[in-house]
């Protein structure tokens, strides 16, 4: 190693290890664990523990999770107790790191369990409590600091404030990276289907018909996605994008229906102030905060050289950056436009890019009879799992192979087909499965799905002008 890569390699050892405020971080673990609680109470209020894990027979999985199943009779709500329990104590500090690794454990179970209520800040919150494992974020204004004054701490490695940010930083730019598409920026969809919908708002409702507004509002969101990041980590200008992030989530909010997810960004954006932001708040909380210095004292400088276990940590947040950049790169693997066909959609930040309506028939044939009979989806699942899996081709194959399975225990060997047809973003319906192939012979797997029909807008489009002609 040359001097100038030593040197290279110690600055950036000391800019991942220098002391910072830590009192931004503790803000971030209390809101977090506030949200969460919140968000456990809407769920039991909503009556959606009974309605979504307790009431359906059949759940649909991500793949290699068909083991993962719901607590029988009522250890569902015993879990969200538990995951109560565990968002309450991160929110305090208490046991942090235990109540911590137990919500990560207790919330990615929930969302495991059923592929139909999939939302991507349901995946954020699995990442940032998986990573609050490892995180120091109860040094200070915690009950666990309060009980032993030797774990306080004014300050953290400044690798830890970077790493939140990286993280949230990774929701908003691939968000908008995955909207510089056809349909989101020249079509003005599906913003153009949502907005119409609110026509009844006071004043502002009838332009949201028109498609300009649509256009405009598609335009400022892939922009807002793009840019906010980077105006956020400006001194400058960092509280006009705030004021951008809580405006831009309260509407996004009150117009579609995507949970606390606005309220998450909007509570984790401020990881982006500076450090010290939120001391005098938390000198109210805890005391050790209100007989301390504004400032955190200085450190001592770090060294040059790094231990055996802090090169392992270095490496896993390198290991972690590197795939929450390639995850959401993954839908360039496969062929066709993935919004139709949803291979590597999920787990992208691909948030609100399609509006998809669908409807399935399933033409099931009877190998001893030759008899064919057509049954609708509903037979087996609940009203919400029906809507999801007609707009999802996985979903549909998953359902076949249910079906199947359900004939055979009563001793029948049958055939499923699927006669699927879905409209996407105000095109015309049209068929996204081959209903000639017999799903109960495909397996499902993370390669890419010769048996769903492709969406070929230029076709769409010819015959279109031919008929104008």
């Amino acid at each position: 190693m040359t001097a100038t890569e030593t040197s290279r390699r110690e600055s950036l050892v000391e800019r991942l290890f220098r002391p910072v405020d830590i009192a931004s971080l503790a803000a971030f673990r209390i809101l977090f664990g506030a949200l969460m609680l919140v968000s456990v109470v809407r769920f039991w209020a909503n009556g959606w523990i009974r309605d979504f894990y307790i009431t359906p027979p059949f759940h649909f999985h991500y793949f290699g999770f068909s083991w993962v199943s719901p607590w029988p009779g009522s250890g569902m709500y015993a879990h969200f107790v538990v995951l109560g329990l565990a968002s309450t104590f991160v929110m305090v500090g208490l046991f942090y790191r235990a109540a911590a690794a137990v919500l990560f454990v207790a919330f990615t179970y929930v969302e495991l369990l059923e592929k139909a209520t999939y939302l991507n800040h349901y995946y954020l919150i699995s990442i940032l409590s998986f990573l609050m494992i490892f995180l120091p974020l109860h040094r200070a204004a915690s009950i666990d600091a309060w009980r032993n004054p030797a774990l306080a701490s004014r300050t953290a490695p400044a690798w830890v404030l970077s790493l939140l940010r990286f993280q949230i930083g990774v929701v908003y730019v691939f968000a908008g990276i995955a909207k510089l598409g056809p349909d989101w920026l020249l079509r003005g969809e599906p913003l153009g289907i949502w907005l119409s919908a609110h026509t009844d708002i006071p004043v502002v409702g009838p332009f949201l018909a028109e498609r300009w507004v649509a256009r405009a509002a598609s335009f400022a969101g892939a922009a807002f996605d793009l840019t906010v990041v980077f105006f956020l980590l400006r001194d400058r200008t960092r509280r006009f994008a705030y004021a951008a992030v809580l405006v831009f989530h309260f509407i996004t909010g009150m117009l579609f229906p995507i949970g606390v997810f606005p309220w998450i960004m909007s509570a984790s954006a401020l990881i982006f102030f500076p450090p010290s932001w939120p001391r005098p708040l938390l000198a109210r909380i805890s005391r050790r905060f209100a007989r301390s210095n504004p400032e955190a004292p200085a450190a001592p400088r770090p060294p040059h050289t790094i231990g055996a276990w802090q090169r392992v940590g270095l490496a896993l947040l390198a290991v972690h950056a590197i795939v929450q950049i390639a995850l959401p790169l993954r839908h360039f693997l496969y062929p066709g436009n993935t919004a139709w066909s949803e291979e590597g959609f999920r787990f992208a930040w691909r948030v609100m890019l399609v509006e998809k309506l669908g409807y399935v028939e399933l033409r099931i044939r009877d190998h001893e009879t030759g008899r064919t009979i057509l049954a609708q989806p509903s037979r087996w699942l609940t009203p919400l799992q029906t809507k999801m899996m007609a707009q999802s081709p996985d979903m549909i194959l998953e359902l076949a192979h249910h079906v199947a399975d359900d004939y055979a225990r009563r001793g029948k060997h049958v055939s499923v087909y699927a006669d699927a047809w879905v409209t996407m973003n105000g095109r015309p319906s049209r068929r996204i499965i081959d209903p000639s192939v017999d799903l109960t012979t495909v397996q499902d797997s993370l390669l890419h799905k010769p048996w769903i029909l492709p969406l070929d807008d230029h076709a769409e489009e010819a015959a279109t002008a031919s008929s104008q002609h």
